[in-house]
């Protein structure tokens, strides 16, 4: 068994070539080998979003708090809620983020394929996010 106290990991900074805008990450857990999951808090300021990307393995978003935007390539825009689940397929390119006027922070979950757990690409333009607001 392993207790990770709250406050033993720093947040950190969500790096500007992932994301747009103000995000924080909050490591939560890293399981050790052979498993494989890995998890953290997101929280994204309003305005903020990821950019597209896609997990080997898949990815699982729990919201906590506030209200956020999800898409995935070729999708609409779906709004997104405390409680809700999402759950994005392995390789299935998408991007996700807190709306334009409201901050969000979900969970995320996701498994590494050889050490890898995302690949990350574009950003997502103005256009594509406020595509969202209409």
């Amino acid at each position: 068994m392993n207790i990770t106290r709250i406050g033993s990991q720093p947040s950190g900074k969500g790096p500007a070539e992932w994301f747009t805008g103000t995000v924080r990450l909050d490591p939560l857990f890293q399981a050790p080998a052979p498993a494989r999951v890995a998890g953290a808090s997101v929280t994204f300021e309003p305005g903020a979003r990821t950019a597209w990307h896609t997990h080997p393995l898949g990815q699982t978003l729990i919201v906590t708090s506030g209200c956020g935007w999800v898409q995935r390539e070729g999708g609409s825009i779906e709004e997104i809620h405390p409680g809700d689940v999402v759950w994005f397929p392995p390789h299935e390119k998408h991007w996700h983020g807190a709306t334009a006027t409201t901050a969000m922070t979900h969970l995320a979950i996701q498994e590494a394929l050889d050490g890898k757990v995302v690949d990350w690409m574009e950003p997502v333009t103005e256009e594509e996010y406020l595509a969202g607001s209409q």
